[in-house]
Order: structure tokens, then C-alpha cells, then sequence
């Protein structure tokens, strides 16, 4: 039986891991969660670095309930970056927080081990002394409302890369790990993101009145795939890329290819840890465009 505490060292950070064994999923331990960040942690890190992190914890699983994370704890150890940023409009009252940023290994198997199944990042960076930059990416998040799938969520994305195309602008897609799709657009710093993706949003759904809708409220979204351009709002985050999501069995935010998502029946189109490892070691990181090739927004 594995020990309540283990203390292991990474990358010269001493942490004691604890309840190893401990099931956060029906079926997958707390000590496999770690595993899982450890092993991607080459893909994933890049896109985690420099973005104030928002953790989801479970600390009892996913059928124990969890909570949204953006102010470091108290017992968060000096090492770990933390930053200092404004959060106007807190639900708290609170108008600033210190958010952790996910820069290393070691910050992310803290993570980890404080049952934050799943990170949510903005699209904009903080630099190495606080200074909070204009967004770098653009998000899309296709979200099926029933009975639309996936697989009409695939069939948006197609149309919304086309769109972007005719702007001049290369998209990529990735899962959101439960039922729908992210569409990423690198871009060079710019603030006018929320706005010009809300016109996207608008246009794709103006041309595809019988699939497509772009405004929030729920009763509209019957059958159709909210084109949520939303997530731009600097106030907002997206579920990180590679990220684990809270479900029955681990499933976990997963790049894919524009030939998957023409090709794939909605089931081919949900991945376990072990077939996003298996994934980057076939294809590497899918989404490394987002990292090197800044585009100009129209």
C-alpha cells in the first residue's frame, strides 16, 4: 500500500505528494493524474507559461464536488511564480488576486497533487514583472446545443476556419474534452479580439441561420453550435490545451487535425490520457503554430 505522503524531488523542488492512491476518477488515482502531467508536461508547459492559471479542484474526486481556484493559498511554497492582478467585477468583492502562473515542472505536479484536475488560462501573458500584455490568442468555443453533437461542432469549425481564411487568418482546432470544440487563431498582441470575433461569430451565424448561433441565451441554442466568442473577454479563460476534464472516465483537452475532425464519427473524438501521450509521440504538438506564427487581425 502506498504511503499517505511520498516526498519526491523534481527538477531540484522538494514536495511531498500525498494519497497517491486516492481515486479521482472511478477508475484513475491521484498519483496517475500526476503521472499524466508529468508526461505531457513537454507539450503542455509552453502553452501554460506566462498565463495566470485558474485551477479546478476536486479533492475528493469528481463525485466529491470542486471549486474554482484563482487566489494562490496560503500554504502555496515561495518558489511557485505568483502574480498580482486586478479582477474587477469579482462575485468576491475582491479586487485583486495573487494568481499562480504555471511556468515549470515542478509548479505543475504541485498542481497536480492539489487535485486541480483542470486549468483554465486567458488569451493574454503576464511578463516577468507583472505587466499584463494584449491577448496573443483568439479562441472559438463550438458549443452543441442538444441534440447537435460534435459532429455538427465539427462541421462549424470547418465553416469558421473558411471564414477566417477569407480574413487571412490559419485556425486550429482542439477538443474541449467534454462535448464540443475549440477553434485557437494566434495572433500579434491585440485588443481588439473580443470584438472582431464576435463579428465572426455574428457572420457565420448570419449565413447559417439553421445550425449556427452566436448570441447566449440557452433557448436559442436547440439543435444549433453557440459559437461562443466570449472566452475573449480578458475577464474569461479557456480550458488549457492537454488539460484533464472532470467526467466519468479522464478524458483530456486534445489537439487534433482538420482531417480528424472531417473524418471522425463523434466517439473517435473523446481521448483517455494514455491516447493524448500516444498522440503527441505520433504527431507531436498540433498546436505549436499557437507558440511561433503570430498573425495580423484584420
Amino acid at each position: 500500500m502506498t504511503p499517505k505522503k511520498v516526498s519526491v524531488e523534481v527538477e531540484g523542488r522538494q514536495l511531498a505528494l500525498s494519497n497517491l492512491d486516492k481515486n479521482l476518477y472511478p477508475e484513475f488515482t491521484k498519483g496517475e493524474v500526476i503521472d499524466y502531467y508529468v508526461k505531457i508536461a513537454p507539450v503542455m508547459l509552453p502553452h501554460l507559461t506566462n498565463r495566470p492559471a485558474t485551477r479546478i479542484r476536486y479533492p475528493d474526486g469528481i463525485d466529491g464536488g470542486s471549486f474554482f481556484e484563482k487566489n494562490a493559498p496560503a500554504h502555496t511554497p515561495d518558489w511557485i511564480r505568483t502574480q498580482t492582478l486586478p479582477t474587477p467585477g469579482s462575485s468576491k468583492g475582491r479586487t485583486e488576486l495573487d494568481f499562480i502562473v504555471i511556468d515549470d515542472l515542478p509548479t505543475l505536479v504541485w498542481c497536480a497533487n492539489m487535485a486541480a484536475l483542470e486549468l483554465h488560462v486567458p488569451q493574454w501573458k503576464v511578463g516577468p514583472r507583472g505587466a499584463v500584455h494584449s491577448p496573443d490568442l483568439m479562441v472559438f468555443d463550438l458549443d452543441p446545443g442538444a441534440p447537435a453533437s460534435i459532429a455538427e461542432a465539427c462541421e462549424v469549425a470547418h465553416k469558421l476556419r473558411e471564414l477566417l481564411a477569407d480574413d487571412g487568418l490559419e485556425s486550429y482546432p482542439k477538443t474541449s474534452g467534454k462535448k464540443g470544440l475549440h477553434l485557437y487563431v494566434p495572433i500579434k498582441e491585440n485588443d481588439r479580439t473580443s470584438e472582431y470575433a464576435k463579428e465572426c461569430a455574428e457572420r457565420l451565424a448570419a449565413s447559417h441561420k439553421d445550425l449556427v448561433v452566436s448570441r447566449m441565451e440557452k433557448r436559442l441554442r436547440k439543435g444549433k453550435i453557440f459559437v461562443d466568442w466570449s472566452q475573449n473577454n480578458p475577464a474569461k479563460t479557456t480550458v488549457a490545451p492537454y488539460s484533464l476534464r472532470a467526467a466519468r472516465s479522464p478524458s483530456a483537452s486534445t489537439p487534433v487535425t482538420w482531417e480528424e475532425l472531417e473524418k471522425s464519427s463523434p466517439g473517435d473524438l473523446t481521448f483517455s490520457p494514455d491516447e493524448v501521450l500516444e498522440r503527441v509521440d505520433e504527431h507531436g504538438d498540433l498546436l505549436a503554430p499557437l507558440l511561433d506564427n503570430p498573425q495580423r487581425l484584420p
